[in-house]
């Protein structure tokens, strides 16, 4: 169908029918192209963004952690393994608790919080000096108080 208005386009513009290309065909084919590419490296990094978050939260469950799996399973992490899988414990005292390994892959849902990566400390030398001033400005605000005060 594109081929067909692209021919088309290409046959009026030249007046005789015969087909030629002509360079608002090309134009129109080359912006085509370039929306196409820009849509899949805009899509690639969005998919490359929600794969890191889902990593993350992944890497962020911890034993007492309320999970619930793609299976619809509820339950509180008991322990995490080595080889990527933890154990959930569902039920309850009264009916009676049950444990079952999954695959970490196999989570939905989580109540872990991921924790942001914190910057870097500062040096010994550059705290004091912080310290310092930050404590100036607190001093000087009395005195500005005590004088407007005793105007």
């Amino acid at each position: 169908m594109l081929f067909n208005l692209l021919s088309a386009s290409a046959t009026t513009s030249s007046g005789t029918g015969t087909g030629g290309s002509t360079w608002g065909t090309w134009l129109m084919v080359g912006i085509l192209v370039l929306i196409l590419v820009v849509f899949m490296v805009y899509n690639r990094r969005t998919q490359k963004k929600r794969q890191q978050e889902t990593m993350d939260m992944l890497d962020a469950i911890k034993p007492g952690n309320k999970v619930k799996t793609i299976g619809g399973i509820c339950g509180v992490v008991v322990e995490i393994c080595d080889d990527g899988t933890f154990v959930l414990e569902t039920g309850t005292e009264a009916s009676g608790k049950a444990y079952i390994k999954f695959d970490k892959q196999a989570v939905y849902q989580t109540d872990a919080v991921v924790e942001k990566k914190a910057p870097e400390a500062k040096s010994e030398t550059e705290a004091p000096a912080d310290e310092a001033a930050a404590e100036t400005p607190a001093e000087e605000t009395p005195a500005e108080e005590k004088t407007s005060d005793e105007q």
